[in-house]
């Protein structure tokens, strides 16, 4: 019996060990109010995005949510993406300062090994499509850029969910899930784009907040 629980003890050490050893390879400070604040930046900027859209389409495009690709200008390509980039910006910047503050309440660093890695997993697909939005703005196939961007999106979630909490991972399979479907579609790129990077946002930062933040 005694041998029997000192073996019990070591599995029991090793496994404390184990999930230690875990837990100080990933960044585990994303704050959930930064997730909410960033789907409400979204939903912000898709409003304004789609007032531009009524204000420059004609009649026989304005039809709720719908914006036909063969419609699109350069000039008013240029005013949405950006609306886009500066949604981007003011989105990131809530998800630095949040991040930053909790991290700072819990007397713990910011930039470490886990972030560094974090950070460049999730950038690299991040990068790869942008330039693949553009690529497809270049050759005017507008109407695939937001099924692109919510895939690529998706993919730097689940890739950097290596190094910070598990539960990005789901957010970024629903991100490619909603960008498959967009691109079945085609036309209806701004609701899409409202529902991932909006409201998933604001779903996901919420349970975040309730699941880690509170504790």
């Amino acid at each position: 019996m005694k041998k029997e629980k000192q073996n019990n003890d070591g599995v029991e050490q090793l496994s404390q060990i184990r999930s230690m050893m875990e837990e100080s390879s990933r960044f585990i400070s994303l704050s959930g109010i930064s997730g909410i604040m960033a789907g409400v930046t979204a939903l912000a900027g898709a409003a304004y995005a789609y007032f531009i859209i009524q204000s420059s389409a004609t009649v026989e495009m304005q039809r709720g949510m719908y914006f036909d690709q063969g419609g699109m200008t350069n000039s008013l390509f240029v005013e949405l993406l950006f609306v886009a980039v500066a949604t981007l910006l003011v989105a990131f910047g809530f998800g630095v300062f949040f991040t930053v503050k909790k991290t700072r309440k819990k007397a713990q660093n910011v930039w470490t090994n886990s972030s560094r890695r974090l950070l460049i997993n999730l950038f690299i697909p991040l990068a790869a499509g942008g330039v693949f939005g553009l690529i497809l703005a270049y050759h005017g196939l507008f109407g695939l850029i937001a099924p692109a961007t919510l895939i690529f999106y998706g993919l730097a979630l689940v890739n950097a969910s290596k190094y910070t909490l598990r539960d990005i991972r789901y957010l970024g399979l629903f991100e490619i899930a909603l960008g498959l479907i967009a691109s079945i579609y085609i036309g209806y790129g701004l609701l899409f784009w409202t529902i991932g990077f909006g409201l998933l946002h604001i779903i996901y930062g919420s349970l975040m907040y309730f699941k880690y933040d509170r504790a």
